[in-house]
């Protein structure tokens, strides 16, 4: 009973931390509004799928963004980077929705925050990117993984937590 109320807590906690990040406009954004919003994108990248379907039709001075979330930082093949965000991405960050809605707002700032130190090349900036993040999470694999690995984790996670039930009050 210990390990099932243990597992239900942390289910609770989780999902009101999911809660309030959707109220906060935290990481989850309009991707029908990014869209619109990826016009200001497009000079610098594209979006052609691994195919090499055309999917937005947009510069090269910036790496193709299909399938950035949920690919490491910095390892488009054959683009290059800047040193800055190569350092970024030897810590083994990958780019979630968050990740992509901080850089876009500030990339310098991200990069010096995050492993790396030095400007960016980008040199636009969102106010929120949040809506943009959301559509470029349409053209990849990794929400559904991620899901995956959150359901898979769930049951360890409730192995591993305490089995005494904490007071009230905390």
């Amino acid at each position: 009973m210990t390990k099932l109320f243990a597992f239900t807590a942390a289910a609770l906690l989780a999902s009101s931390a999911a809660a309030f990040a959707d109220d906060h406009g935290h990481g989850h954004g309009d991707p029908d509004k990014g869209a619109k919003d990826f016009n200001k994108c497009k000079a610098c990248h594209m979006i052609v799928s691994d195919t090499g379907e055309t999917i937005v039709k947009g510069g090269k001075t910036g790496p193709n963004l299909f399938g950035v979330v949920g690919r490491p930082v910095a390892s488009y093949p054959d683009f290059k980077y800047g040193d800055g965000i190569l350092a970024v991405g030897a810590t083994g960050m990958v780019w979630s929705q968050e990740l992509i809605t901080e850089y876009a707002v500030d990339p310098t700032v991200f990069i010096d925050t995050h492993g790396g130190s030095g400007k960016s090349k980008m040199t636009f900036k969102l106010k929120d990117a949040s809506d943009v993040a959301a559509y470029l999470a349409t053209f990849s694999a990794a929400p559904e993984a991620a899901a995956e690995v959150e359901e898979t984790d769930a049951p360890e996670a409730a192995e591993e937590a305490p089995t005494e039930e904490a007071p009230a009050s905390e």
